[in-house]
């Protein structure tokens, strides 16, 4: 059965390890019969959630007007949210957070998106898996909050310059994760 897929990327870096992880994704998944929309959060202008609490009051996700509101009604029509990032001072880059900490406002607005699955796909430059959990304890907790599936994630570390990925089995595993869905 084919799936609507939403992978946001977090990375600033064009043509890093994490695009080339996300890019390895897209590509398996598509020869499957899915459909991906794809969004780069550093190319989007999302501002920080403001707390305001008037989400989906004035017809869209964000009253603050900002990009977010683009990226909401692909996730409430999505099957799977994919999130692609490296792994900055031991957590979400900025880029990517925004983007996360809206995702608030389907809690607020009471909107009905229980079901999706989500799955992480990050990299890093150190050689200890462990300090990948600034991303996925937080994951983990906000995908229960709005009632989603965690299908897990799929790490790579050693990895910092452009490139470094292919010296490792990083889009082989990425590739295998994609089959499954």
């Amino acid at each position: 059965m084919s799936k609507n897929i939403v992978v946001i990327t977090g990375s600033p870096r064009k043509n890093g390890n994490s695009f080339a992880m996300t890019d390895a994704f897209i590509e398996t998944v598509k020869k499957n019969g899915h459909t991906v929309t794809r969004f780069d959060a550093a190319e989007m202008n999302v501002a920080g959630c403001r707390a305001c609490n008037t989400c989906f009051k004035t017809g869209k996700a964000c009253s603050a007007g900002d990009d977010f509101n683009d990226v909401a009604p692909a996730i409430e029509n999505a099957d799977v949210v994919v999130l692609t990032m490296p792994l900055y001072w031991y957590t979400y880059p900025a880029q990517i957070k925004a983007v996360i900490d809206k995702f608030y406002s389907f809690f607020v607005g009471k909107r009905d998106v229980a079901g999706k699955d989500c799955a992480v796909l990050a990299c890093c430059e150190e050689d200890d898996v462990s300090v990948m959990e600034g991303i996925t304890f937080p994951c983990k907790h906000m995908t229960a909050l709005v009632k989603w599936n965690y299908i897990g994630e799929v790490y790579v570390t050693n990895v910092n310059k452009a490139g470094d990925i292919a010296q490792t089995d990083g889009i082989s595993r990425v590739k295998e994760f994609a089959e499954k869905i």
